[in-house]
């Protein structure tokens, strides 16, 4: 005898499930195991659909922001894709900004976005937008499921497009109606396809432009900057001389005590531009041309001198570990002699709550293990040198320069490594943008502590209105400060449900610091600058 399910349907138990249902069971055999969430009206039969599925954890977001930021953060740390839920076009316009974020960290997201169902869509109903055309910005691959029988299969063609190197976001738009009726079965994923090695060419030539004896820096991004990518490295330069030199902004790098140090080529276009001068050989590994975030008047938009020869030696999507060790290979590099231990900072005691002492503090105190989500823009630009020999951590950054990912990510990544220590680096006002994570971190007990760099202004803007020539007054410098009213981020966590504290001396943020570090669970001190 038929019998009636929750989603409404007729059939024999087990045998019968609906588009929603075919379609989580697809995520979770292929590999996803986290949903990030903020749903509507239209996406109801997958939220239903997870509870008769097991091995999906689903994360409830407050904003769009904080679900595509979060499934940014767990893609760094986890290397494979969770899956967000956003709710029709205005939804996934609301997430955009991460999104934009994940697509230059090269973040592997399964971006699921509802949709009207197809027959309503005719009607122009007020929620009604082109999400084909929204997606398109920002991601790889894009698909709409026609109907309800072939979800699965464009899930699992989503999921392999995700973690096609070097990975991507992919979205798949589910009308409601091919959500609730009946489903296929159950897709298989395809396995990720290898990456590509390099021609031997780019190897021989890197060799020879390291072999000319002209000044030469190897630019690594992507795995390049992991543990792996950086001992390889190392064994090139110590065979050459070739200057290391990582981008601005990295998606993960591993670096600590133990590990390979490396400079990072600065944000500011006139340090960026001193940090290439007299280069003559530049050598790309996972990542691309070095150029200036912005144009500024009378200042070139690339970065490295005018006759350096440019090579790539590795793109994203290519080996670049199997392009490195060829290389060094080919040199006759072999591991260079051991490095001698980097004397870890002792706390300051003295110099008042600055950059440079907040900098030293972290060195000195971040746990083996810790995975740091650096958002701190224009007040943490000491603290990268100064944290090289602390114990092994990982350090997540702002990949696509879009303000509001750092709580986001931080949770992200809580949930990829339960076992490890988070640290949010983050300016007060890029935090505004996505402060409603922290609710999401109480409501899953993550392992995070955020500091607030409260200086209470965006301090980045200040120097960028010189930076490009302008001549300020009253109301530009107005524009710039969050300082009336000031924001209370202890009242604003604890209204999230998190615990804080406020600091405001050095002693007091070293004494503090330890006591957050020390603890679990989700933690917020506002540091008062």
């Amino acid at each position: 005898m038929a019998e009636t399910r929750p989603d409404g349907l007729e059939g024999d138990g087990a045998a019968r499930m609906n588009g929603a249902e075919s379609l989580v069971r697809t995520l979770v055999g292929g590999g996803v195991e986290v949903c990030f969430a903020n749903p509507g009206t239209s996406e109801m039969h997958f939220v239903a659909a997870l509870d008769r599925v097991d091995g999906m954890r689903c994360v409830l977001c407050l904003f769009e922001g904080g679900a595509t930021g979060a499934a940014d953060g767990y893609a760094r740390m986890a290397d494979k894709p969770a899956s967000t839920l956003l709710h029709l076009g205005p939804g996934l316009g609301n997430g955009l900004a991460n999104l934009h974020n994940a697509r230059r960290a090269r973040s592997p997201v399964v971006n699921i976005v509802g949709e009207h169902a197809t027959y309503h869509r005719a009607f122009d109903a007020p929620l009604t937008s082109d999400i084909e055309a929204i997606a398109g910005a920002v991601s790889a691959w894009v698909r709409t499921s026609p109907d309800s029988r072939q979800v699965a299969q464009d899930g699992a063609a989503a999921v392999a497009a995700a973690r096609t190197a070097p990975g991507q976001v992919a979205t798949l738009i589910l009308p409601a109606d091919t959500a609730w009726g009946e489903g296929g079965p159950v897709a298989p994923v395809p396995a990720a396809p290898a990456r590509a090695q390099v021609d031997d060419s780019r190897i021989a030539a890197a060799a020879a432009a390291l072999r000319s004896g002209q000044p030469a820096v190897l630019f690594l991004g992507g795995r390049a900057v992991r543990e792996e990518g950086l001992r390889l490295a190392d064994r090139i330069a110590a065979k050459t001389g070739v200057r290391l030199l990582a981008q601005v902004s990295n998606a993960r790098m591993e670096r600590g005590a133990g590990r390979v140090p490396i400079e990072r080529l600065p944000y500011p276009v006139d340090q960026a531009l001193a940090a290439l001068a007299g280069t003559r050989h530049l050598i790309i590994v996972g990542t691309t041309v070095p150029v200036a975030f912005f144009a500024y008047p009378g200042k070139p938009s690339l970065l490295a001198p005018a006759d350096c020869e440019t090579s790539i030696l590795a793109e994203p999507a290519e080996d670049q570990l199997d392009a490195l060790r060829r290389l060094a290979d080919e040199l006759g590099a072999d591991a260079p002699s051991a490095r001698p231990a980097l004397a870890r900072p002792v706390p300051p005691t003295t110099g008042g709550l600055v950059p440079d002492t907040i900098a030293r503090t972290l060195g000195a105190l971040l746990p083996e293990g810790a995975i740091v989500c650096d958002e701190s823009v224009s007040t943490g630009r000491t603290f990268f040198p100064m944290t090289q020999a602390a114990a092994p951590h990982d350090w997540l950054q702002l990949s696509g320069g879009s303000i509001g990912l750092g709580i986001p990510m931080a949770t992200g990544a809580a949930i990829a490594c339960p076992d490890r220590k988070v640290v949010n680096l983050q300016a007060d006002g890029s935090g505004l943008y996505t402060a409603q994570s922290l609710w999401t971190q109480a409501r899953e007990n993550l392992d995070v502590l955020t500091l607030i760099w409260a200086n209470r202004s965006y301090a980045i803007l200040r120097a960028e209105l010189a930076h490009v020539g302008a001549n300020p007054g009253r109301k530009a410098l107005d524009m710039l400060s969050l300082d009336n009213p000031p924001v209370d981020w202890v009242a604003l966590a604890r209204g999230y449900g998190v615990e804080a504290r406020r600091v405001s001396d050095l002693g007091d943020f070293v004494t503090v610091l330890r006591a957050a570090l020390a603890r679990k669970g989700p933690f917020l001190v506002e540091v008062a600058l």
